[in-house]
């Protein structure tokens, strides 16, 4: 597996400071956050789910921790925007330039907006995906928030 991704790349060139993890990808895993967070023996709400929504049509990247649901009313709030919805697997593909189960905010082929939730910014360091099934990259949540310009929000259902 390869550890240089466009996500580790615009983490380097932003100079930000993390570490690389990896782990045995299970494609067949009911939740893929959940998974990974049991096999990095890490609390599921320092690992954090990159999602990708709709909002009034418009795409946004959605960072949660994964042991929690997104409630599309407060997202759609968070953006002031007036309906959101998840988007759909090959339009999330599509969009980011990665595959599902190794989608990261970081990297992605155009810049969308991001909001992250904020209960994750309490926590020393979260993992978020490096832009492939298997990799993680352990960084400061409040490095996630800066370096996305992500509106932080209470997003959780």
């Amino acid at each position: 597996m390869s550890k240089a991704t466009p996500a580790t790349r615009a983490l380097t060139a932003a100079g930000v400071a993390f570490t690389v993890h990896t782990y045995d990808y299970d494609p067949d895993a009911e939740s893929i956050g959940l998974q990974a967070a049991a096999a990095l023996g890490e609390d599921p709400a320092r690992v954090l789910k990159t999602l990708m929504a709709l909002v009034d049509g418009k795409p946004v990247c959605v960072i949660v921790p994964s042991d929690q649901e997104i409630s599309m009313k407060k997202l759609a709030a968070a953006t002031n925007g007036k309906s959101a919805q998840m988007m759909k697997p090959p339009e999330a593909e599509r969009v980011t330039g990665f595959k599902v189960g190794g989608i990261s905010p970081f990297g992605q082929r155009k810049p969308v907006r991001t909001v992250i939730e904020q209960s994750a910014l309490a926590h020393d360091h979260v993992y978020v995906n490096g832009g492939q099934r298997g990799l993680q990259v352990r960084l400061s949540p409040r490095d996630v928030r800066d370096v996305l310009k992500a509106i932080a929000a209470e997003l959780v259902a």
